[in-house]
């Protein structure tokens, strides 16, 4: 009788370990509102262009970095957090997208396709502000744009280095790290998105609900939705009335990444009547 008690009290402890080991798997290893599958039917062109070849925007990068930031995607309602991701994804799309505009069919699943900014793959000086005191550019370097949602310039790098790797100049002295590791280069992204820097809230705030704009905003036409995104990522050149294939095609990859994901895309979707930032 003893025996078999303590052989069901051994078989209980197994299935128990089991069940934690499972449970710690699934949270390291998977995502509340995308699951991998999903993840690489939105992307089937994913490491593709220059980093053909090789396994570089993947589910579990992508996984791990919004590990380092608890409130993205984990705010407001079901809705709310469908929308920022399908917000989310549309930006990083647009930043590295590969679609051919001879085939609208089929363009706006060419997300994640580039690393870095083509133009300057042999390195932009246009990037670097000499006048950045606390994150001045390193001799010989270029911040032009890398990752998911190209970060760029020398003061972006120097201050996400600060914040997520403890140093300024582990990035500033070498930025290539961004096309070179792939759960950095989505942390960089998320960083970005859920970072205000003023006079601009943070994209997360807008997403999430949580933003309100301030009376400069409501003068300047800056209202919560996709729209005052477009604007925090690259207003001087796609908002306030300006007619340019950025934002037509930033506009269009939010909405098929809602229609894919099934929710409403929200109002104030465009930044056409929006006064850009520093303006």
């Amino acid at each position: 009788m003893k025996s078999t008690q303590y052989l069901l009290f051994l078989v209980f402890g197994l299935l128990l370990i089991q069940a934690c080991v499972t449970n710690k798997k699934e949270d390291n290893d998977s995502f509340p509102l995308l699951s991998e599958t999903e993840w690489n039917q939105l992307f089937p062109h994913m490491n593709g262009g220059d980093s053909l070849g090789k396994l570089f925007y993947s589910y579990t990068a992508f996984v791990k970095a919004t590990k380092r930031f608890p409130q993205f995607l984990n705010e407001g309602s079901t809705q709310l957090k469908k929308r920022e991701l399908a917000a989310f994804l549309a930006t990083i799309s647009h930043e590295t997208g590969g679609g051919n505009e001879n085939d609208m069919v089929h363009f706006y699943d060419f997300g994640l396709y580039y690393k870095e900014e083509l133009a300057c793959l042999n390195g932009c000086a246009s990037y670097s502000d000499t006048t950045s005191l606390n994150y001045p550019p390193a001799k010989g370097k270029s911040y032009h744009g890398r990752g998911p949602i190209q970060l760029s310039w020398n003061y972006n790098y120097g201050l996400f280095s600060e914040t997520v790797l403890g140093n300024k100049d582990s990035l500033l002295n070498n930025p290539d790290l961004l096309t070179i590791d792939p759960e950095l280069s989505f942390t960089s992204a998320i960083w970005f998105w859920v970072t205000a820097q003023e006079p601009k809230p943070s994209c997360h705030d807008v997403m999430s609900g949580k933003w309100v704009p301030n009376e400069t905003d409501s003068l300047a036409g800056r209202k919560p939705g996709f729209g005052a995104v477009m604007n925090i990522v690259n207003g001087g050149l796609e908002c306030g009335g300006i007619e340019s294939v950025k934002n037509k095609f930033r506009l269009e990859y939010y909405l098929a990444f809602c229609k894919k994901m099934k929710v409403d895309p929200g109002p104030n979707i465009s930044c056409n009547s929006q006064q850009p930032y520093g303006q």
